[in-house]
């Protein structure tokens, strides 16, 4: 599938997040904890900066914010890559986060083929190793003072990060790229997940391990800095690869889901009928949903169980059905052959809490609820 689908309409900022732009169509956002990055960046290259440029005051510490707006604009790219292959593609991109350990893109769905998968994954690093490359040829007809160690801070981190995202192992690229692979071979999406998933423990687990060294063999004169971080990534190494084996039962489970199987029982009535005779007829037919049809017998809304219940019973034989009933929107209506990725989607793009279910010819099979899907979900299917 290809072409540039509509931009998706714009979502309030998360908390915690600063809104800088967009890049096509999607935003793109600043953590709040990208602000704790500039500070230790700035921190870390003072005494380099010193030794370079002495006397440069406060000014030693500019340098290292600067430095650090130059790498996260290279970070960007990185994301941004990931985004427009997305889009060419036809997924949504909602937004662009950077934060502490880097960026992330949100994308709207899974890719459908390895190749898509692939593409999406491995664009980001070759950005990456484009941009340090770049960097590394600038190197050597930059004059040196500030601007060299700019220049070459900026090449080996975007090499470095090039490198490190092509590791096999979720949730980094490269074991998006191992998914992709093992998808291509075994036809199967879930097997590949689950192959790059643990990859991505075994990846944490050996990052664990190294941290613990290298804290054993750690004098007053070492840093335990590079430990400390090991650890970090460690963890999100652990949790992203965890995430994603768990996101793959969960699609197993869904796959297995069909809408006809889980449609509850309705009673379809005139939109002007009296609620009171509605719910009569519905309980007289063990009915768990009320649908509203037009003369010609198109369904045109459901009955919010809420609603109606909130209508006194007293008042219900002089209020018509429709007006404790949700119009049938598009997305609203599904047809009762749906089935496990196709009506996740289609509720993801329209939630709501229920669904009229239709059969080929039209005509009302039932409702599904999303309660019941999530049931199902929850309880392995």
């Amino acid at each position: 599938m290809s072409g540039s689908p509509s931009s998706p309409p714009r979502r309030p900022t998360p908390r915690g997040m600063l809104r800088i732009g967009t890049i096509a169509g999607s935003d793109v956002l600043v953590s709040s904890s990208w602000f704790l990055v500039a500070g230790l960046i700035a921190f870390l290259m003072a005494p380099r900066v010193e030794q370079i440029q002495p006397g440069l005051g406060i000014f030693t510490y500019v340098v290292g914010v600067l430095f650090a707006i130059v790498l996260y604009g290279a970070i960007l790219l990185h994301e941004a890559s990931h985004a427009l292959v997305a889009r060419r593609f036809g997924f949504r991109v909602q937004s662009i986060t950077l934060h502490f350990l880097g960026g992330a893109t949100a994308i709207d769905g899974e890719a459908r083929t390895p190749r898509q998968e692939f593409w999406i994954a491995v664009v980001g690093p070759i950005t990456s190793l484009a941009v340090g490359g770049a960097a590394l040829a600038l190197w050597f007809v930059t004059p040196g003072g500030i601007p060299l160690l700019i220049v070459e801070g900026l090449a080996w981190t975007n090499l470095l990060i090039g490198v490190l995202n092509l590791v096999p192992a979720l949730p980094l690229d490269g074991g998006r790229v191992l998914k992709a692979g093992i998808w291509a071979l075994s036809g199967q999406a879930r097997t590949g997940t689950v192959v790059a998933g643990w990859a991505g423990r075994v990846a944490a687990g050996a990052l664990v391990v190294w941290a613990l060294l290298q804290a054993q063999v750690a004098d007053s004169s070492r840093s335990t800095i590079s430990p400390f971080m090991a650890v970090i990534v460690a963890v999100f190494l652990w949790m992203g690869a965890s995430q994603a084996l768990q996101a793959a039962t969960v699609r197993e489970q869904l796959g297995r889901i069909v809408a006809r199987d889980l449609a509850r029982r309705t009673m379809a009535v005139p939109e002007d009928l009296p609620l009171a005779e509605a719910v009569r007829r519905a309980q007289e037919a063990h009915a768990g949903s009320i649908v509203t049809v037009s003369a010609a017998g198109t369904p045109i809304g459901v009955v919010d169980e809420r609603a109606a219940t909130a209508v006194p019973p007293e008042r219900r034989p002089w209020v018509a059905t429709s007006t404790v009933a949700r119009t049938l929107e598009q997305g609203l209506t599904l047809p009762v052959s749906i089935t496990g990725d196709a009506l996740v989607e289609a509720i993801r793009s329209t939630p709501a809490s229920e669904y009229v279910l239709l059969e080929g010819d039209g005509t009302v099979c039932g409702v599904l609820a999303t309660a019941d899907v999530v049931r199902v979900v929850r309880s392995g299917g």
